[in-house]
C-alpha cells in the first residue's frame, strides 16, 4: 500500500540514508543469545551482544523466571503507584541497595527511562546540567525534558567542566554534573574521581550512568563507583538490568529521599506498568550469581585482553577503549557498513555504528566479547577480521 501524501517525506528520508550507505535492516536472532548464534539463517560468531557475562541463558535465571511465572502469573497488572508493586519488586530493590551500598534503589522499566526519568525529575527550568559531550542519548533526552540549561564539556575534559562550574557557581539554581561511567561507543572509563572532586568543590549534584559498568567493573560488578572506591560521593547512580545482568530494566541507587522523590515525580515510574514477575525474579537471581560466580567477570576480562591484543597485532585502531566495548575505527559511514556486511557473510557479526550515533567521520564497528566466548572462537573472529580487513584495504 503506498504511503499517504502526508507521510511521503519519510520515503524521501529513507532514500537519502540509502544513498549514503546508511540504511540497514534489522538482523533477526534465531534461538538463544549465545557467543555463536544464528542470525538471518547464518551461523556467526556474535560480537554484537551486551550479554557480557552470559547470564541471558544461565540456568539459575531460567529457573527463577519459570518459577515466578508459575506462582505469580505473567504480568503485574498495574503501575507501581497503584496496585503493581509486588513483593518481588521490593525484594529486588532491597537487594540492589545492599549490592550498591546505598540507602535505597528504585527499578525502572529500562535503563533509558531510568536516566531520562531521573534527570527530568530532579532538575528544572531554573537549574543547570553540566554534561560530558559523549554521554548517552538517554541522559541528553532527560536533560532536555528537564528544561534546565545544558552546558556540554568536551569528552573527559575536567578542566573544561571546572570552568563551566566556576562560571555557574554564583548563579541561582541547582547544578548537576553528569557522566557515563563507561562510554557506550568508545569503551573508555570516565575520570570519576576528578569529577567527584569538582562536584564537591562547587556544590553540584554528582550523577553517573553505569549501564556498561554494571556487572563489568568493581567488586562483583558493582560499577565505577566501587571501582574507584567513591562510595558516598556520587549522589545518583544509574545501573542497568538489561546488559550484564541479562534481563531487562534499569535502576537508580541513592539516598532514601532521592528514591522516594522518584516514586512521586519520576514520570516513567508513574506511568508505566511494572515489570512482570519473571523479570523481577530473574534480576534477583542474576545479582545472586554476580555474588556467587565472580570468575565470570574474570573470564570476561581475560577474553577482552586476548581480543584487544589480537586486534592491535592486526593493525586495527581501537580508539581509547579500556573495557570489553572495543571499537574498530573505520571513519566513513558507508565503509563501516560495507565492512560489517562482509564480515557477516564470512561468519562474524560485528555491528557498524555511524552518524548520528557517532560523529561524522568516526564510524566504527562496535565489538563486545563476553565471558562465554572461547579463545578458539575469538581466534576465529580475529582470522575473519584479518582476511576481510585486508580484502577491503582497512589493514
Amino acid at each position: 500500500m503506498p504511503a499517504r501524501a502526508q507521510m511521503q517525506y519519510l520515503s524521501e528520508e529513507l532514500k537519502q540514508l540509502e544513498d549514503k550507505g546508511l540504511r540497514f535492516k534489522l538482523r533477526v536472532l534465531e534461538g538463544e543469545q549465545l557467543p555463536v548464534s544464528v542470525f538471518d539463517g547464518r551461523r556467526v560468531i556474535n560480537l554484537s551482544s551486551n550479554n557480557y557475562l552470559g547470564l541471558c541463558t544461565h540456568p539459575k535465571l531460567r529457573e527463577a523466571a519459570l518459577d515466578a511465572t508459575r506462582r505469580l502469573g505473567v504480568g503485574s497488572g498495574a503501575v507501581r503507584t497503584i496496585s503493581g508493586t509486588m513483593e518481588l519488586h521490593m525484594e529486588l530493590e532491597q537487594l540492589l541497595a545492599r549490592f550498591k551500598h546505598t540507602d535505597a534503589t528504585v527499578v525502572f522499566q529500562s535503563g533509558f527511562t531510568a536516566n531520562s526519568g531521573t534527570v527530568g525529575a530532579i532538575m528544572g527550568r531554573e537549574d543547570y546540567i553540566i554534561s560530558d559531550a559523549l554521554n548517552h542519548a538517554s541522559i541528553i533526552d532527560g536533560a532536555r525534558l528537564s528544561r534546565a540549561t545544558i552546558k556540554v564539556f568536551p569528552h573527559k575534559d575536567c578542566n573544561a567542566a571546572e570552568a563551566i562550574l566556576k562560571e555557574l557557581q554564583p548563579l541561582p539554581g541547582r547544578k548537576l554534573l553528569i557522566t557515563d561511567g563507561v562510554f557506550s561507543m568508545d569503551g573508555d572509563i570516565a575520570p570519576l574521581p576528578d569529577l567527584c572532586a569538582l562536584a564537591e568543590k562547587y556544590g553540584a549534584v554528582m550523577m553517573v550512568d553505569d549501564a556498561h559498568a554494571s556487572g563489568v567493573l568493581g567488586r562483583n560488578g558493582r560499577g565505577t563507583v566501587d571501582h574507584f572506591n567513591l562510595h558516598g560521593r556520587v549522589d545518583v547512580q544509574v545501573g542497568t538490568l538489561s546488559k550484564a545482568v541479562g534481563a531487562l530494566g534499569g535502576y537508580v541507587a541513592g539516598s532514601a529521599d532521592l528514591i522516594e522523590f522518584l516514586h512521586l515525580r519520576g514520570r516513567p515510574f508513574l506511568f508505566s506498568t511494572s515489570h512482570p514477575p519473571a523479570v523481577a525474579a530473574t534480576c534477583i537471581a542474576a545479582i545472586q550469581v554476580l555474588e556467587e560466580e565472580p570468575e565470570r567477570i574474570q573470564r570476561l576480562w581475560d577474553n577482552t585482553r586476548f581480543f584487544k591484543d589480537g586486534l592491535k597485532t592486526l593493525g586495527y585502531d581501537t580508539g581509547e577503549s579500556e573495557t570489553p566495548i572495543t571499537p574498530i575505527m573505520v571513519g566513513e559511514g558507508r565503509k563501516a557498513m560495507e565492512f560489517s556486511r562482509a564480515l557477516f557473510q564470512n561468519g562474524l557479526f560485528a555491528t557498524a555504528i555511524a552518524y548520528p550515533t557517532v560523529p561524522e567521520g568516526k564510524a566504527r564497528l562496535r565489538t563486545i566479547v563476553t565471558a562465554t566466548h572461547t579463545q578458539e572462537e575469538l581466534g576465529q573472529a580475529l582470522d575473519i577480521l584479518h582476511q576481510v580487513g585486508r580484502a577491503q584495504g582497512l589493514i
